[in-house]
């Protein structure tokens, strides 16, 4: 229990405020958890609401430990949205050096307390960067679910406000909140907030916010991870790229990812046994990961609507010349 807690303790008690004492206890339970304690702080967390009578104090719809969200002072507009762990999908199929950064970062994560009794820290600030489609938000929710994190992702358009120093107080304030509920904190589409200064005509509101984004990067102590993404990574302040632990990118699919995704994607449906799979792949070379499992979809689809029971190679390549005369997100 660290110093600042434990005189919020004992005002608590003096004061004699059960709610400041709950909010505290609260507290500890979610820094044992977030420092990788999951057995103290379930038993912990389990006496507090037997002292309650019910775990009313935990939001229905979050996930555990999870207390409360960040909302602006003005408005009480919440300021991030909580992704349930059942919207968590986490399955990807990524090159192989890619699919080895990610486990190293989850691997880390796991192991901080064993790092942190040499010297060493986990990564904890990643930037993840490609065309659209190939999984960087869902990258983000892989990250959340394998390390056990809910995932809290920042609404840009609570941020922002027109009030002067309004948008710098709401960052602040979102930083804060990861900072006391471990978790993985996503600015999905970072270059929203985060453009070049360099070039610009604006010395106002925008650079002030990329100037505070680069100080709560460097100040960044939260025991979750933040997660940023873009499809423009040239547009973002040069600077930014040296505050992460880690920038890679997220490539379109090769033909051995195009496969496993077509496959993985049919896998509840029948399919023939005659595909010529290195063909069918290396037409749909060059789509996002999103948009062979979209054309993939469709031609399961095709399938079950006329009443077939078998995807041939036909319906793949049928799905893929409809979808080629429709522009593809």
């Amino acid at each position: 229990m660290n110093a600042e807690i434990l005189k919020r303790l004992i005002r608590a008690i003096s004061d004699g405020s059960p709610k400041d004492l709950e909010r505290l206890a609260r507290k500890i339970v979610q820094d044992k958890r977030g420092a990788g304690q999951t057995r103290l702080a379930d038993e912990l967390e389990a006496m507090l609401n037997q002292h309650r009578g019910a775990p009313s104090a935990m939001r229905a719809d979050s996930p555990r430990g999870f207390q409360e969200l960040p909302v602006s002072r003005r408005h009480r507009e919440q300021l991030a949205t909580l992704i349930s762990r059942d919207e968590l999908e986490h399955s990807m199929v990524l090159p192989q050096d890619v699919e080895a950064r990610f486990a190293r970062i989850e691997c880390e994560f796991a192991a901080r307390e064993r790092l942190g009794a040499y010297g060493l820290k986990p990564s904890k600030k990643v930037l993840l960067y490609g065309p659209p489609g190939c999984g960087k938000s869902l990258g983000a929710k892989r990250l959340a679910w394998n390390t056990g994190l809910p995932l809290m992702k920042i609404r840009f358009d609570a941020l922002l406000s027109s009030f002067f120093g309004e948008s710098l107080a709401n960052l602040r304030i979102i930083f804060d909140a990861a900072k006391d509920q471990p978790c993985v904190l996503l600015l999905d589409e970072c270059d929203f907030i985060a453009r070049s200064r360099s070039g610009s005509k604006d010395i106002g509101e925008a650079s002030r916010i990329v100037n505070m984004l680069l100080q709560l990067m460097d100040e960044y102590e939260a025991p979750g991870l933040l997660v940023a993404t873009t499809n423009l990574q040239e547009s973002l302040d040069p600077a930014l790229f040296r505050r992460f632990d880690e920038v890679f990118r997220l490539p379109l699919p090769g033909l051995v990812e195009v496969e496993r995704l077509i496959r993985l994607t049919l896998a509840g449906v029948k399919v023939a046994q005659r595909i010529d799979w290195v063909g069918v792949s290396e037409a749909f070379v060059g789509l996002s990961a999103a948009q062979v499992v979209k054309v993939s979809q469709n031609a399961a689809k095709s399938v079950v609507l006329a009443s077939q029971k078998i995807v041939e190679e036909r319906h793949l390549t049928d799905a893929l010349a409809e979808a080629r005369l429709a522009p593809m997100e």
